[in-house]
Order: C-alpha cells, then sequence, then structure tokens
C-alpha cells in the first residue's frame, strides 16, 4: 500500500506534516495522536484501514514529530482542535477522525466549539472530558519527567518506559521509539515535541471545565464512538458510560487488556473497532 507524505496548514499558519495512505475509494480516515506521541503510532492502524479502502491520514500534531513548533508557543486544546478542523477543510472529502487522548480531546473540543460537523464522524480513543485526576497526573508526570534531562540512549528510553507500561512487552526492535525521540547538540536523547506543550496544554484545561464541555455535548450531532481500554487509568467504566449516555447517539467499546494506549496494546481488536464503526456509517 503506498504511503506518501503530505503538509497541512493549520491554525496560526503552522506547517502540520503527515503521512497519507492509500485512495480515500469509501472515505477519508484523519488519525489524531496523543500527546507527546507522534504519527508514526498508527502506522499499523492507518495500514489497515487504507487496506479496507479508506484513506488513511496519520497526522502530526502542532509542535510533535515533524510538525513545525508554535512561534507562539501556544499549545492550548483550542489551537489543536483548530488545527484538525483546517486539515479537514484541505481534503476532498469531509474525513472521520479517530483522536487518541489529546487528538480525540481536541477533535470534541473542535465539535463542540470550533466548528460542528467538521467531521464525518469522531472516534475518541481513551478520553473523556471526565478523566480521573489521579492518571492524569501520572501521565503528565511521565511526560514531565524527562523533559529537560532526556535519556543517554534509546535504550535507556526503552526501559523506563517499560516500567511505565509494565503490562506492555519491551520490544526487541526499538526503531519504532527511536521515531518518536530527537538527539540533542549535547549528545542525549529527547522526546520529538516542544517542551512548552506541558505546561500550555494543562492551562487550557483550566480554562475549559469539565462542566462546560460535558454540558455541550448533548448538542454534537455527528456518531460518536468512544473506544476504551479496559484497564485505562485515565477514563472509568463509569465515566464512560455516563459520557455515552449524555450523546444523542454514540457507540462505546471496551477492549480487554489493554490501557490508556489502545492501539499499541491491542491494535488489531482496536481496528476492528474502528472499521465496524464507521463502515456501519457509509
Amino acid at each position: 500500500m503506498e504511503t506518501r507524505t503530505a503538509s497541512f496548514i493549520g491554525d496560526e499558519g503552522i506547517k502540520l506534516a503527515a503521512d497519507v495512505i492509500g485512495t480515500p475509494l469509501r472515505g477519508a480516515v484523519l488519525f489524531a495522536h496523543g500527546g507527546g506521541q507522534t504519527r508514526h503510532a498508527w502506522a499499523e492502524a492507518g495500514a489497515r484501514v487504507a487496506h479496507l479502502g479508506w484513506q488513511a491520514i496519520l497526522l502530526d500534531l502542532r509542535g510533535h514529530g515533524e510538525s513545525a513548533w508554535a512561534e507562539s508557543g501556544d499549545y492550548r486544546l483550542q489551537r489543536f482542535a483548530a488545527d484538525l478542523v483546517l486539515a479537514s477543510e484541505q481534503l476532498d472529502r469531509r474525513p472521520h477522525l479517530v483522536g487518541a487522548s489529546l487528538g480525540g480531546l481536541a477533535g470534541l473540543f473542535a465539535e463542540t466549539y470550533t466548528r460542528a460537523e467538521a467531521f464525518k464522524s469522531l472516534t475518541l480513543v481513551d478520553i473523556t472530558p471526565n478523566m480521573e485526576p489521579a492518571g492524569v497526573a501520572r501521565v503528565m508526570g511521565f511526560m514531565s519527567e524527562r523533559l529537560q534531562h532526556g535519556f543517554a540512549s534509546v535504550e535507556e528510553a526503552a526501559d523506563i518506559i517499560a516500567n511505565y507500561l509494565p503490562h506492555r512487552p519491551r520490544p526487541k526492535d526499538l526503531s519504532g521509539l527511536a521515531k518518536n525521540l530527537r538527539l540533542s547538540p549535547d549528545g542525549r536523547y529527547r522526546w520529538h515535541w516542544d517542551p512548552r506543550f506541558v505546561s500550555s496544554v494543562m492551562e487550557s484545561r483550566k480554562q475549559h471545565s469539565i462542566e462546560d464541555m460535558q454540558a455541550a455535548l448533548p448538542g454534537v450531532r455527528i456518531p460518536v464512538h468512544l473506544i476504551r481500554g479496559r484497564m485505562s487509568e485515565l477514563v472509568t467504566e463509569e465515566n464512560a458510560r455516563a459520557f455515552v449516555e449524555s450523546l444523542p447517539s454514540a457507540k462505546f467499546t471496551d477492549i480487554a487488556d489493554a490501557g490508556h494506549m489502545v492501539a499499541g496494546d491491542r491494535n488489531d481488536a482496536f481496528v476492528d473497532a474502528v472499521v465496524s464503526f464507521i463502515h456501519a456509517l457509509e
């Protein structure tokens, strides 16, 4: 399946990098990764979706991967949301959006605050407005821990991730992890995202309360699918079901043996859930 690189122009004129896989025989699926990840997190999922006839667009969010860092240092949720809306407008047809964590929250923000119906559907991967505070603190703590100091090697980064995700086997091939790191002039490896992202995105969570986002949910008109990892530390089953019940026509899939990084833990089950949902809408 052919993969080509592409670029989109987001909010503030920022340049966003992407991989595009396949042709849109059945439509397009725009994938938005979680905070601290890159478009490569979707490589397997995108290839399979493309093989089934949808064009897969794997986007690097602003400040991540090969996308530009924001000169303004603005990584508030509304900026990510505006980027996704603008990217969708640069496609030939309105895409289905699949967003993990930050990418999903930005998609939900876009639908409720930025521009309704910018996407054909919205799949949220282990994210709802009402997240568990302890889980959020653990995720942000992990992202912040080596923010400045970095890692002596890719192997050291792999060891630290293995300790953070003990349910997932440590990969023998570290080439995928290497794509999420950048070699700094001092010889140390650091995450492939703008360090200013952490404080900026947390600031936006203060500006837009959980209550405000939940109050806006009944106005969502596009189909919504929540995919939760059953071992998630961010989204409880109770919160997931409450979220789905607040939407006119939402679907909920709970994937066993998966944590917050659902696609990484159970990619086959994840793609099955995504394809089943969007296929029913075609």
